[in-house]
């Protein structure tokens, strides 16, 4: 079976329908994988889940022009022991705003890509209340990250 983690830090109503949406695609039988969802707070999230995993959804709040100290104390427990480990392994993003995602979006994307991990969805970015657009593209983030994942595990039923 495929693991799929979802680290998130959801702080927010606006952040929590984000990742409802995202787990929900995620889990989807319209996929057609045999996928396990494994949501983990961010400041929970560790170097054990992150390698136990074959995908991930990282989720966040833009605060003051970057990722949250929830997110960034996640990717500061995993670096190194994952620097190695888990290149090439798919994963997703969705960040929430007031006004701007641009730097948070900007500071992942650079570490992930020190990581060697490989953005395989658009990146979901939102600002203001969330709506129905804003939904969907959740949960096509969910369902795409997790269908890639088991498609490179072998574990897609299509």
């Amino acid at each position: 079976m495929t693991r799929l983690l979802v680290v998130h830090h959801t702080p927010s109503p606006s952040l929590h329908e984000l990742l409802t949406a995202v787990l929900e695609g995620a889990g989807t039988d319209e996929i057609e994988a045999d996928v396990e969802v494994v949501a983990r707070p961010a400041l929970t999230a560790g170097a054990a889940d992150a390698l136990d995993c074959d995908a991930v959804v990282l989720g966040t709040p833009a605060n003051i022009g970057t990722m949250s100290g929830a997110l960034k104390h996640f990717f500061d427990q995993v670096y190194y022991p994952c620097l190695d480990q888990t290149a090439g392994r798919p994963f997703g993003l969705y960040v929430h705003g007031g006004s701007d995602t641009a730097g948070a979006v900007r500071d992942i994307l650079r570490i992930t890509g020190a990581l060697g991990w490989e953005q395989v969805a658009e990146v979901c970015e939102s600002t203001g209340e969330i709506g129905t657009a804003e939904r969907e593209a959740a949960w096509e983030l969910g369902a795409t990250v997790a269908l890639q994942a088991a498609e490179r595990t072998g574990t897609s039923r299509a």
